[in-house]
């Protein structure tokens, strides 16, 4: 039988330091699913209440000692921060793009932890104190597509994938779980260690708390003047765009909902005529175009027409000035 560490008290403050945004947590099955041999995560519930379990020091120390493997939320409803970013990347070249992304975060002054995991790696940035995940995610987004790194899109398709995974998260709403470092992966029945450090626990968290946090004011002279993220429905294929939204010396030179006519509400979105359909009289019921209730920067055409083709309807193309880099919304 496997001897398990001990863990220290200073190793499950600094894990929880560093990792837990909030006390929601999901728990990875012991035993594969009988049909896919597959370790699902899961929301534990008590057993006395049937309420849903909280984090606590007790829960991780069993997380680092791998009596279980946890999963973490990056992002807290409440004020939609994060405390770290993650990119996961689990395909054939996975490690040389973590390395080429980990190469670029430094240059910018970021000290970034390169995790091993079954199919490639993660690589995690740790934040002073928590931050906008929208902010995050407009650097990890930026930083990618300069330098060449492809975005998961879709399943079946290859790059990496950011976490926190949404700009927001509604309040009750939990987004996507990343599972804990350093736990056991049930899959597999061992350890994924982090580059840079001994293969123990101890030695591991006090190398990631050790390294440099980074600051507000750093993230926001990053992203200063870097268009923003794109989001992607898997399950229609649909890419709702961000509509162009820039601005000059803090102020908005765009926004879609003050160039079109009347919108209706439709579920999470505003519905109404895509205006590059109606162009090619099209969508005579008026309910092509859907746009985002929650950030109305986002929207897309259920017909499939693009960005740029909605905006020159609108009479607002996307200028494309020389030396700059084309907006990957």
């Amino acid at each position: 039988m496997r001897k398990r560490p001990a863990i220290s008290p200073q190793a499950v403050a600094d894990y929880w330091q560093l990792f837990v945004n909030r006390r929601a947590y999901t728990l990875q099955s012991k035993h594969p699913h009988t049909q896919t041999g597959r370790h699902y995560y899961f929301r534990p519930n008590d057993r006395r209440t049937g309420m849903p379990r909280e984090l606590n020091e007790g829960t991780i120390r069993r997380h680092l000692r791998g009596e279980i493997t946890i999963g973490l939320y990056a992002m807290n409803p409440e004020n939609q921060c994060c405390k770290w970013a993650a990119i996961d990347a689990d395909y054939k070249n996975a490690i040389h793009d973590l390395l080429k992304l980990r190469y670029r975060l430094s240059q910018d002054g970021v000290q970034a932890a390169l995790e091993k995991s079954r199919r490639g790696g993660h690589l995690w940035i740790f934040l002073e104190k928590p931050l906008p995940a929208k902010h995050c995610r407009t650097y990890i987004h930026n930083l990618a597509f300069s330098a060449a790194v492809p975005l998961k899109e879709s399943a079946g398709t290859e790059g990496i994938e950011i976490f926190p995974k949404h700009d927001r998260v509604e309040l009750g709403r939990f987004g996507s779980a990343m599972r804990g470092p350093l736990g056991i992966h049930r899959a597999g029945g061992r350890r994924f260690w982090f580059y840079g450090a001994d293969h123990t626990v101890a030695a591991q968290v006090a190398y990631l708390a050790g390294l440099r946090k980074l600051k507000q004011q750093e993230l926001r002279t990053l992203i200063a003047g870097q268009p923003g993220t794109k989001t992607h429905n898997s399950r229609t294929g649909i890419t709702m765009f961000a509509s162009g939204f820039r601005t000059i010396q803090g102020k908005a030179v765009f926004r879609i909902l003050e160039h079109i006519g009347p919108v209706r509400k439709v579920g999470r979105n505003y519905i109404t005529r895509c205006p590059s359909c109606a162009k090619a009289g099209h969508d005579r019921s008026g309910d092509n175009l859907a746009i985002l209730i929650a950030d109305p920067r986002f929207y897309c055409c259920w017909a499939g027409c693009n960005k740029e083709a909605i905006r020159s309807a609108l009479g607002y193309p996307i200028p494309r000035p020389e030396g700059r880099f084309p907006e990957i919304f």
